[in-house]
């Protein structure tokens, strides 16, 4: 019998991450709350279960993606509690919960002998459907040689340390300089576009030049630029992790001034755009302040 693995959470990254494994020709058990999000696994051979215990209970090596540190805790707990009747060794975790989380956790199961597996990704949902997202996997170097083959299907990998939070610390400290790029960018670019230069043009020259950044050659080209909005992760999700890695800060006594600013910034803004929104979203915040949007111009027929 081939090795089974399991997938808990098939939203926005972990469909893709699952169906990344399926088509590497891996014998998947899948979980979702909602039973419809795996119709397409199941289709092409996943094995459906009623629940992370039964996921457990049929994979030696299990992954979750899930939105929040709460709903991470209780799966994580109870695929753990159904290990005794069941295979499971590995839980490794693809969500953002903060190094606080992780550390309990990795505890926690290790009493129930599974090993929790600290294991962050970044590179949105883009970066899941083409196999690209960054792993950040924190764990001892035998696990690390175990799970890295797997975790290469989905991404590039970097062992980021041997204790749990480690990932998590590098996922934080990652975000926020994302979220703060994004801001900042935003008034940029909505300084300029008030002042009259052609956005995709304005766009062009910073990633030419030295101002590009994530936001500038990522997000404005996929998603606000064309005006989708649609990269798959929300304004609230990215609050979260903002959130995380100043609690992180605060907990180690070492002041975040700017941090905090983007905080504070990021939730004044989506108070505008909408907490469940994609996080390009944010941009309107700057964009109503100067009266334009910076979108591309409407192309010409060629009719």
């Amino acid at each position: 019998m081939s090795e089974q693995i399991g997938f808990i959470g098939l939203g926005n990254m972990g469909a893709p991450f699952a169906s990344r494994l399926l088509a590497a020709g891996k014998a998947l058990q899948v979980f979702d709350r909602r039973a419809t999000a795996a119709m397409e696994l199941t289709a092409r051979g996943a094995t459906l279960q009623p629940g992370a215990s039964g996921v457990a209970q049929a994979a030696e090596i299990v992954f979750l993606s899930l939105p929040t540190p709460a709903i991470v805790e209780q799966v994580a707990v109870e695929a753990a509690n159904a290990a005794e009747s069941g295979p499971l060794r590995f839980l490794v975790d693809l969500s953002t919960t903060g190094p606080v989380m992780a550390r309990s956790l990795a505890v926690r199961l290790a009493k129930m002998g599974v090993t929790y597996v600290d294991a962050p990704v970044s590179g949105g949902v883009p970066g899941a459907l083409a196999g690209t997202v960054v792993i950040m996997l924190a764990c001892s170097d035998e696990a690390a040689a175990r799970l890295t083959p797997l975790l290469g299907i989905l991404g590039r990998v970097f062992h980021v340390g041997g204790a749990a939070g480690q990932g998590q610390v590098t996922k934080v400290l990652n975000n926020l300089l994302s979220a703060g790029a994004l801001l900042l960018s935003a008034e940029v670019a909505a300084l300029g576009a008030k002042a009259g230069v052609d956005a995709e043009t304005m766009i062009a020259v910073f990633n030419a030049g030295s101002g590009r950044n994530s936001a500038t050659l990522d997000k404005y080209p996929k998603a606000i630029l064309p005006g989708s909005f649609s990269l798959g992760f929300s304004n609230a999700l990215m609050y979260k992790d903002l959130e995380l890695c100043l609690q992180l800060a605060h907990d180690m006594e070492y002041p975040m001034p700017l941090g905090e600013h983007i905080r504070q910034e990021w939730q004044a803004a989506m108070s505008i755009a909408g907490a469940e929104a994609d996080f390009t979203t944010i941009v309107r915040k700057s964009e109503l302040s100067a009266g334009v949007e910076v979108r591309a111009a409407p192309r010409q027929s060629s009719r």
